[in-house]
């Protein structure tokens, strides 16, 4: 007779409750959040449907993990990345080139911020990340504050659909960030003439 241990099945459980996280993780980038059943996910995860449940009673549950999942695995740009740089102009060039690539990390960030309305905790997550953007573009200037107008220009233009469209273009992804460097340069930084 095969012994078991509570060590052995607790890490059989968390390996399988990982299996089911990055199968919604991988349903969610493709058909999108509203489009994934929990069938689906015990299929891709090769697991029963009881399993999921047991481990995702709500499907909030699995969104909420997918979610962390998802932040783990696209490393979102933080604050972190301005260390040791003093110039405010090349903190703004940082923060733009590393938003970029964060969104080419996270390809269905749109199809997914379509659905924030749907389901409280990604709107919740939305609001969460679009906070920290604003931080961090206040950071990258500091110690120049920026207006309002500005401060929701600066926003706009670090949309991810701001990324797309350039690159789509025919940009790469540090070109893009480039050009919108120097044109919130111009904006936040330009001088007055009297």
């Amino acid at each position: 007779m095969r012994k078991y241990t509570l060590g052995a099945r607790s890490e059989t459980a968390a390996e399988t409750r990982q299996r089911v996280v990055q199968a919604t993780y991988e349903l969610h980038r493709t058909r999108g959040i509203a489009a994934t059943s929990f069938r689906d996910i015990a299929e891709r995860a090769d697991v029963a449907i009881g399993t999921v449940y047991h481990h995702f009673p709500e499907y909030d549950d699995v969104i909420r993990a997918c979610g962390a999942h998802t932040m783990v695995v696209s490393r979102p740009p933080t604050a972190a990345m301005f260390d040791g740089i003093r110039s405010p102009r090349e903190r703004l060039r940082v923060l733009v080139r590393e938003l970029f690539r964060f969104y080419d990390r996270i390809p269905e960030y749109e199809r997914i911020h379509a659905e924030r309305e749907r389901f409280a905790f990604v709107s919740e997550a939305f609001q969460h990340i679009e906070s920290a953007r604003r931080a961090l573009i206040a950071a990258a200037v500091r110690p120049r504050r920026i207006g309002k107008r500005v401060g929701a220009a600066a926003f706009a233009m670090l949309e991810p659909a701001v990324h797309r469209a350039l690159v789509a273009s025919g940009l790469s992804t540090d070109h893009a960030a480039e050009v919108i460097f120097r044109a919130l340069e111009h904006i936040i930084f330009r001088r007055t003439s009297r």
